[in-house]
């Protein structure tokens, strides 16, 4: 269940936000992201992310230990572009073979590796200080989400840690009946596919069966519907929004001032 647990401290000051906050605060502030190309957007909107940490109870160590994916997919964005990039501009630093590692390639990657970890670290602090219970409540009563949407994401959510389980039970079961690829990189290659695939039948199953379930109880039935957790959204929950905005207006108009915006169209 660690993938839905909450790891921060719930009495800081803006873990005790509105989830409905804290996620349009991420959403806003992250704006500016998907607007440039620049290595310097990403830089500062990741300095400030770093900065507010404390402030939502989350601790460097807690955020470096889920980030870890993220070191993974940059690696991968790096070997991508020194192998595909077609803008070979800048100095010459390294001759791979047929392919130039050039300042222009290094800066293109630094850009889209530091653009991937600005973006996801403001969901990771989302969902890291947020209770899901309280967030699907949250967009019901305060965002006007439909409950069908909301209550489903939830459950699925809920389910996400039994993914693991489930495939460390069909690994287990195929090595009980002497399904074992070995040290063969092809068969290794292939009883992953078809593990993946058999996971995928089980997770589409059981999501049927909820599916069914949920609407035996009434889930989508119309009616009006209660709520165990009152979902307030308060003034410092518009603070929080308005704050996101102003460092989202602020970094932007920092990086243009510098004259390193460069923007995805046009």
């Amino acid at each position: 269940m660690g993938i839905i647990q909450q790891v921060a401290d719930p009495s800081a000051v803006l873990a005790r936000r509105n989830p409905v906050a804290k996620l349009g605060a991420a959403l806003i502030f992250t704006v500016p992201l998907v607007s440039t190309l620049d290595p310097l957007t990403p830089a500062i909107a990741l300095a400030v992310e770093l900065a507010v940490l404390p402030l939502f109870g989350l601790r460097y160590p807690v955020l470096a230990r889920r980030a870890l994916p993220l070191v993974i997919a940059s690696l991968g964005v790096l070997v991508t572009i020194v192998l595909f990039a077609a803008d070979r501009s800048g100095r010459l630093l390294l001759e791979l073979g047929p392919f130039d590692v050039t300042t222009g390639v290094l800066m293109s990657a630094l850009a889209l590796i530091l653009r991937i970890f600005a973006v996801a670290v403001p969901g990771v602090i989302v969902f890291a200080t947020t209770d899901p219970t309280d967030l699907a409540d949250a967009l019901v009563q305060n965002a006007k989400a439909p409950a069908r949407f909301a209550i489903g994401a939830l459950a699925a959510f809920r389910l996400l840690p039994l993914l693991g389980e489930e495939w460390q039970m069909i690994t287990l079961a195929r090595r009980a009946r002497g399904v074992d690829a070995g040290r063969n990189p092809i068969a290794q290659v292939r009883l992953f596919v078809s593990t993946a695939f058999a996971l995928l039948v089980g997770a589409l199953r059981r999501g049927g069966r909820l599916a069914v379930a949920m609407d035996a109880r009434g889930f989508d039935s119309g009616n009006a519907r209660t709520f165990a957790r009152k979902q307030v959204f308060t003034v410092a929950d518009a603070v929080l929004i308005s704050g996101a905005g102003v460092l989202a207006a602020a970094t932007l108009t920092i990086t243009v001032v510098a004259g390193a915006f460069r923007p995805i169209i046009g």
